[in-house]
Parts: C-alpha cells; sequence; structure tokens
C-alpha cells in the first residue's frame, strides 16, 4: 500500500512534503538481509518514511546501520536514519500467551510489531511508549 505525497503545514509556516511507504511483513520475508537492507535504503534515500510491519532482526539492524553511516558521507544531503520499533506489551504474560508468542515467531518471525524508519533529513525525531510511535517532522 502506498500513500501520495501531501503537503503539510508545520507551526512555522513553512510547508514540508513527505511520503509514507507501508511494507507488509508478506513483501520482505523471505528477501536476505542484503535485499532487505538495500530495499529499506532505497525508500528512505527517496525520502520516504517507511513504516514496516514487522521487525528487523538485530542482523539486519546492525547491517542497516553500517551501510547507513557508510553513506552519510558520501551521498549529497543524506544525513542517516531515524529509527524505532513498536511492540506489544507482554510484561507479565501467562505461560498461555508466552507459548503462542514463541509459536508464532518461530513461524512467521515479529510481525506482531511495527518498525518506524525515516531520513534523518526529514524525520527529527521519533518518541515512542509502550502503546504508540509520534513521529516528529521538521526541516533539519
Amino acid at each position: 500500500m502506498k500513500m501520495k505525497k501531501r503537503e503539510v503545514r508545520s507551526f512555522n509556516g513553512k510547508l514540508s512534503g513527505f511520503s509514507l511507504q507501508i511494507i507488509p511483513f508478506s513483501e520482505v520475508r523471505d528477501l536476505s538481509i542484503n535485499d532487505r537492507v538495500r530495499k529499506i535504503l532505497k525508500l528512505v534515500l527517496s525520502n520516504k518514511i517507511i513504516i514496516l510491519q514487522g521487525k528487523l532482526r538485530a542482523e539486519e539492524e546492525i547491517r542497516l546501520i553500517e551501510d547507513t553511516m557508510a553513506m552519510v558521507d558520501h551521498v549529497k544531503n543524506f544525513r542517516g536514519i531515524e529509527l524505532a520499533v513498536i511492540e506489544p506489551d507482554m510484561s507479565n504474560p501467562t505461560f498461555m500467551q508466552k507459548f503462542k508468542r514463541n509459536l508464532a515467531k518461530s513461524l512467521v518471525g515479529h510481525s506482531n510489531s511495527l518498525t518506524v524508519i525515516g531520513p534523518a533529513a526529514i524525520v527529527k525525531e521519533i518518541k515512542r511508549d509502550p502503546s504508540k510511535i509520534e513521529v516528529m517532522l521538521g526541516n533539519n
């Protein structure tokens, strides 16, 4: 599902354009680490804010950060990325909840999580708490 660019009026009266891209888990499930990172960076470099169903594995997140840091000095006007993950609150789960979660995780991965990734030039800050993510946009 792809959303169109939309003009947003900020508090200081300046207009900024941004685009959101929602990526379902099924679209990245079978990709290699390289392909997932490449897909994400391609979208971020085109100034899209990504909402990824699921969560990157630790090695994918490390690779994304490494590749981003390598690109900062070599790609004009690229300042890096902002990234946040929100997951369901599983504090004090019952035995059955743990069992169901582990079974689902082994079958389909972390698809019950959401990951937000955006270019640092557009996304000023990402704040998260257990139940929501706030994405602050700004002209950095």
